[in-house]
């Protein structure tokens, strides 16, 4: 049996089980990373930008930042 065999069996189940939820959750983590970036350039947050590029947590910081972390009066609240 190679690595690659292995592998498959490995993955099989698991894409069966988490299939249907894995697209979802990739548009759900894309829309709200996408609208913090903006916000992050916008608002010139280079630190949070460089932050939510690259630590990935489906959605929850970057609300975290959108609601908390970015009010200012020089940026509409309107995407």
């Amino acid at each position: 049996m190679t690595n690659l065999d292995t592998l498959n069996q490995t993955l099989e189940p698991l894409i069966r089980q988490f299939g249907p939820w894995l697209i979802p959750l990739i548009l759900w983590s894309l829309a709200w990373k996408g609208m913090a970036l903006w916000r992050a350039a916008q608002l010139k947050h280079k630190a949070w930008f460089i932050v939510i590029l690259l630590v990935n947590t489906v959605g929850i910081l970057e609300i975290m930042y959108l609601w908390v972390f970015s009010k200012s009066k020089t940026c509409p609240p309107n995407f």
